[in-house]
């Protein structure tokens, strides 16, 4: 559990990195209609969450560094005891006050009479612009009003996007963010060992699936991401997502799922013999692709450019690649000319956190950034291998990734997902068991 007063200090961090003479304007998220009268499950925008801990909608977060009577403000939706008896309690205006550590809180109808008067003596405007293009119109149609009411009020003279001194922020994680991690990373290694334990030739993928929402769901934590569950060919398809098919008695299967606590994801990616035992050629290539993990993981330190890790999956993978006879040539060659990316087209990982892909620069001034402590990455190398004429049989349909998610800390990498087994024969064991 995060505490307000963690909050209050990112809204205080944020405010200074802005600077005074600066408005900061950020919206919660909307429901969402699925069909007719019925909503998506509710799940609040990531950015906002994260300067507020609110899990409301029809918000706006308001500051104003330096304001004497008061800089953090919220416009949030009133206590009305008719609509909870439908949807629900609300905070209210005094809850935002008392719980959240707001220095004040309108109601959310009045924010087009009030933000206009606000704007008066700001120069900038801090804004995530082009998230969401309707509120970027009511904005501008805001400033556009100061204007025109009070005669010499020139108002904020640029909006400028929110998204660099915010996302920089979110990059590294304090002791509760890695706290709540951790903890979807304990939950979500449960269901996929889950999903290993449960699988057998002459089930379908949606049974499998079945068994990873029961253990988050029972755990009260949503998926962070729609689950990948792939048998056989169906994992060549990096983003599969329909998980109705029969599993293929001999073939693998390939699992990328994760569940978020607090709004903060893990994300594991596993893959299996759907029989409980690997073939000699399946073995061959899970292999190259945990030894290219195991390399990656070792570069995942301060200091290291964040492209190392990628840089030592890629060698490694290529390597086992001629080893196999996929590739012709030198590592070297190969490298060079990037022949592995018809069997490995993707990057080995990226930032976790609120968003499955977190936000933050990768590189800086044209430079791969460098790691720094209490950051987190996924490593995620693999291999997927078509069936193609000049395929050999044994090979055919062979997709395999292996990902687990990784803090940057001060001595050795640490794997919040470790407790997933990961080695060929660990698999198996969990799998007879």
């Amino acid at each position: 559990m995060i505490k307000p007063e963690e909050f209050i200090r990112r809204r205080q961090n944020l405010m200074q990195s802005a600077g005074e003479h600066t408005l900061i304007v950020l919206p919660s998220a909307g429901e969402k209609l699925r069909n007719g009268d019925s909503h998506f499950a509710f799940r609040q925008d990531s950015d906002f969450h994260y300067l507020t801990g609110f899990n409301e909608p029809d918000a706006v977060l308001v500051m104003l560094p330096g304001r004497e009577q008061g800089e953090q403000l919220l416009f949030c939706r009133e206590r009305n005891p008719d609509r909870e008896r439908w949807d629900g309690p609300r905070l209210g205006l005094d809850g935002a006050r008392e719980q959240l550590g707001m220095d004040d809180a309108f109601p959310i109808q009045d924010l087009d009479e009030i933000l206009p008067g606000l704007m008066e003596g700001c120069h900038r405007i801090y804004h995530l612009v082009g998230k969401d293009a309707a509120f970027d119109q009511r904005l501008i149609g805001w400033r556009n009003r100061l204007r025109s009411e009070h005669k010499g009020a020139k108002g904020p003279g640029e909006i400028v996007s929110l998204e660099h001194l915010l996302h920089e922020q979110r990059l590294i994680k304090s002791r509760d963010e890695i706290r709540c991690m951790k903890k979807a990373a304990r939950i979500s290694a449960a269901a996929m060992t889950r999903a290993m334990q449960a699988c057998r030739p002459g089930m379908n993928e949606a049974e499998i699936h079945a068994e990873l929402l029961h253990e988050y769901h029972r755990n009260a934590c949503p998926p962070a991401y729609l689950p990948i569950v792939a048998g056989g060919a169906n994992a060549l398809v990096l983003h599969y997502i329909e998980n109705d098919q029969p599993l293929p008695e001999d073939g693998l299967l390939l699992i990328d799922a994760g569940c978020e606590y607090r709004s903060y994801a893990a994300d594991i990616s596993r893959t299996f013999p759907v029989n409980g035992r690997f073939s000699p050629a399946q073995r061959q290539v899970y292999d190259i692709v945990l030894a290219a993990q195991t390399q990656a993981i070792e570069q995942v330190r301060i200091g290291h450019p964040f492209e190392a890790y990628h840089n030592a999956a890629v060698k490694v993978l290529t390597q086992g690649l001629i080893d196999l006879g996929l590739l012709k040539g030198s590592l070297d060659e190969n490298l060079e000319n990037e022949s592995y990316r018809r069997f490995y087209m993707h990057k080995t990982g990226h930032w976790l956190g609120l968003d499955v892909h977190d936000v933050g620069d990768y590189r800086i001034d044209d430079q791969s950034r460098v790691l720094e402590k209490n950051m987190v990455v996924t490593v995620e190398p693999g291999l997927y291998i078509g069936a193609e004429d000049d395929i050999p049989e044994p090979l055919r349909n062979i997709g395999i990734r292996i990902e687990d998610d990784i803090r940057v800390s001060r001595d050795e990498p640490e794997n919040l997902t470790a407790a997933v087994p990961s080695r060929a024969e660990d698999i198996e064991q969990v799998m007879r068991g």
